[in-house]
C-alpha cells in the first residue's frame, strides 16, 4: 500500500481559502472549498479561491467533498470546484443547504449529500469518513474521523469547547476522545486562536446582550449586521424583536438566503408573519422594525453599506441604533472602522466590538480549547491549520508541550505534500497550489499580471500617446499627441514639453525603420517614457497608438 499523503491547498497561512486534498493509492478525497476575500485593495477582485487544477487533472479519483461547515471560507469555492468536477458533496443539513443555494446560483448540477454526525460512511474502497458534531458561531459544523489502511485521521474544522451552546449540541469531545483510544495517525485542527490564551466565550452572552440592545432601543429604528450564516444570533434578534412587538426586514441576497435554509431545516424558530421586506420596512414606524443586515466586514456591495446612501429608499438616518455583531476579519480592520465613522456621521449611535465586548464571542478554540483537543485525541502527529503562519507556530508549540517531539508536530504550507508512513508525517515534495483570481464582474478569472497592471495604472496614472505616421515614406506626418489620466499636477504640467521631446526622439529613428507598425508602436513608447524622464521621477504607464496614413507600407515583423 502506498503512503497516506495530505496536500493542503488552501488555509495554511491566510485566514481563508480552507480546502484539503487526501489520497491514497488510486482514490482521493477533499476537505472543504473555501474563497478568499481580498485583505488589502486589488482592484476589481471580488474573491480568491484555491487552484484546483491539481484535483481536476485526476478527477476521475476524487470519490467525495466534505463540508465542516457554511462559512465562505469553507464553501464559497464549491461552484469553481463543480464545474469540473463530478463528485458526491457531503455535510451537514444546514451546511448541504448553504452548499447547494451556491452551486444552484451557479447553475452547476451536483450531487450533495446531508448526513449525520456519529454514522460511518464508507466513501471507497480506502475511505471511510465520520462527521463529529462540533460547536462553532455557525450551526451544524463538523469535523470528521477519517479511516483508510494506511492510518487514521481527524480533522476539527473550525470548532470551539462552549459547554452551553444556543443549539444545546456541544463540541463531541467524548467522541474525539474515543478515537484517541483506536489511535489517530495525525490531527489536523483549527490554529485560527492560538495566540489567545484565555477561554472562548459562549455564544449565549451575546443573545443576551442582543436581546438587551433590542428591548432597551425604545423610539429607535434597530439595524443590526452579522455573517448571514450565525444562525444562533439571527435567532438571537429575531427573538428580541417578537418579543419587542417590531417586524424584522432582510436586508442582503445571502440574509434572506440563511433564513430561509434555517428555518427549512427547522434551526431558526421564527414564523413567517415576523418578516416583512425592506420596502414595508420604510413605511413602518421606527420602533416597530429591526433590519437584519449584510455588510459587517464594511464590504461596499453589501446592504448596510448601501445603506449610507441617502437617496435610497430605507437608508441611515439620525436616531437609528446600528449594531455591528462581529469582529473584523484580520487586515479588514480600518474598512470597519471607517464604516463605523460613516454611520456615525450620519447620525446614527453604533454598538460595535471594540465599545461592547459582549456584542460577539469567537468561534474558534483558544489556546486552552486546543490544549484539551490535543488531550483528548492524544494523536502520534499533529499538523494545525487554518491560520496566518504565526497562527500555525503557536498551535504547534502548544502541541509540543502536550507532548509531541519537533518531528511529530509539523508546520505545512499550501501545496506541500505531507505523507504518512512509520508512525510519522513527512514532507515529500510539492503540488500545484494558489491562488486564482475571480474579477468583481462577472464569473472570469484575472492573471496576476493583469493585477498588477491595475495596480500601477492606480499608483503611475496613464499616458494615452498617439502618432500620425506617413504611410509611403514611415516619418512622422504629426504629433505625438499626448493626453493623461491619474495624472499629479507636475506630470499634467509637462505634458506639452513631454510630447515635443518625444517627436525630436522619434525624429531621430530611420524612416524605413518606423514602417514596421510594431517597431513603430515599441519606439513611441519608449520616447514618451524617455521625455518624462527628464522631468518626473515617475513614469506612467503609456498606452500608445500608431496611425499610418493611406498608402501605408507597413511590414509585418
Amino acid at each position: 500500500m502506498s503512503p497516506l499523503r495530505v496536500i493542503p491547498l488552501g488555509g495554511l497561512g491566510e485566514i481563508g481559502l480552507n480546502s484539503m486534498l487526501i489520497e491514497l493509492g488510486d482514490e482521493m478525497i477533499l476537505v472543504d472549498a473555501g474563497l478568499l476575500f481580498p485583505d488589502s485593495p486589488l482592484l476589481g477582485v471580488d474573491h480568491l479561491v484555491p487552484d484546483f487544477a491539481y484535483v481536476r487533472s485526476q478527477a476521475d479519483r476524487l470519490k467525495g467533498v466534505l463540508l465542516t461547515h457554511a462559512h465562505e471560507d469553507h464553501v464559497g469555492a464549491l461552484p469553481h470546484l463543480l464545474r469540473d468536477v463530478r463528485a458526491p458533496v457531503l455535510g451537514a443539513p444546514f451546511t448541504i443547504g448553504v452548499g447547494r443555494a451556491r452551486v444552484d446560483e451557479a447553475a452547476i448540477p451536483a450531487d450533495f449529500r446531508a448526513i449525520g454526525p456519529g454514522e460511518p460512511v464508507r466513501l471507497s474502497e480506502h475511505f471511510t469518513i465520520e462527521a463529529v458534531r462540533v460547536t462553532h458561531s455557525v450551526p451544524d459544523a463538523y469535523g470528521y474521523i477519517i479511516t483508510t489502511p494506511a492510518g487514521t485521521l481527524v480533522h476539527s474544522g473550525d470548532f470551539k469547547l462552549d459547554p452551553d451552546p444556543p443549539d444545546g449540541r456541544p463540541t463531541d469531545l467524548p467522541r474525539l476522545t474515543r478515537a484517541g483510544d483506536e489511535g489517530v495517525d495525525c490531527l489536523f485542527a483549527d490554529s485560527t486562536n492560538s495566540e489567545i490564551h484565555t477561554e472562548t466565550g459562549s455564544e449565549r452572552a451575546v443573545a443576551i446582550r442582543l436581546h438587551r440592545a433590542v428591548a432597551e432601543a425604545g423610539p429607535r429604528r434597530v439595524i443590526v449586521s452579522l455573517f448571514a450564516s450565525n444562525v444562533y444570533r439571527l435567532q438571537a434578534v429575531c427573538s428580541a424583536a417578537e418579543r419587542a412587538g417590531r417586524k424584522v426586514a432582510l436586508g442582503g441576497r445571502s440574509m434572506e438566503r440563511n433564513v430561509d435554509i434555517a428555518r427549512r431545516e427547522k434551526m431558526l424558530d421564527a414564523p413567517e408573519e415576523l418578516f416583512v421586506s425592506l420596502e414595508a420596512a420604510a413605511k413602518l414606524p421606527k420602533d416597530k422594525v429591526v433590519i437584519l443586515a449584510t455588510g459587517s466586514q464594511a464590504e461596499p456591495r453589501a446592504t448596510l453599506s448601501l445603506m449610507l446612501d441617502e437617496n435610497r429608499a430605507v437608508h441611515v438616518e439620525p436616531g437609528d441604533l446600528v449594531v455591528l455583531s462581529a469582529r473584523p476579519i484580520p487586515g479588514n480592520e480600518r474598512a470597519v472602522g471607517a464604516l463605523v465613522d460613516q454611520l456615525t456621521d450620519a447620525g446614527a449611535t453604533v454598538l460595535h466590538g471594540s465599545a461592547q465586548a459582549s456584542l460577539h464571542v469567537s468561534g474558534h478554540a483558544s489556546r486552552p480549547q486546543q490544549q484539551r483537543l490535543l488531550e483528548a485525541v492524544r494523536p502520534r502527529n499533529f499538523v494545525p491549520i487554518h491560520g496566518e503562519l504565526r497562527h500555525l507556530h503557536a498551535h504547534c508549540a502548544t502541541a509540543r508541550e502536550a507532548g509531541l517531539g519537533p518531528e511529530h508536530a509539523v508546520i505545512a504550507r499550501d501545496g506541500e505534500v505531507l505523507e504518512l508512513e512509520g508512525g510519522r508525517v513527512r514532507r515529500s515534495g510539492v503540488a500545484p497550489a494558489g491562488r486564482v483570481i475571480h474579477d468583481r464582474f462577472g464569473e472570469s478569472t484575472l492573471q496576476p499580471e493583469a493585477v498588477l497592471e491595475r495596480r500601477r495604472l492606480a499608483e503611475l496614472g496613464a499616458v494615452f500617446a498617439s502618432v500620425v505616421l506617413d504611410g509611403p515614406r514611415g516619418g512622422i506626418a504629426a504629433g505625438p499627441y499626448l493626453t493623461g489620466r491619474g495624472l499629479n499636477d507636475v506630470e499634467k504640467a509637462v505634458m506639452a514639453h513631454a510630447a515635443e521631446e518625444a517627436r525630436k526622439f522619434l525624429s531621430e529613428v530611420s524612416p524605413e525603420l518606423l514602417g514596421d507598425d510594431q517597431f513603430a508602436t515599441d519606439q513611441l513608447v519608449l520616447a514618451v517614457r524617455r521625455a518624462y524622464k527628464q522631468f518626473t521621477a515617475k513614469r506612467p504607464q503609456v498606452v500608445p497608438q500608431v496611425i499610418r496614413l493611406p498608402g501605408s507600407s507597413s511590414r509585418p515583423m
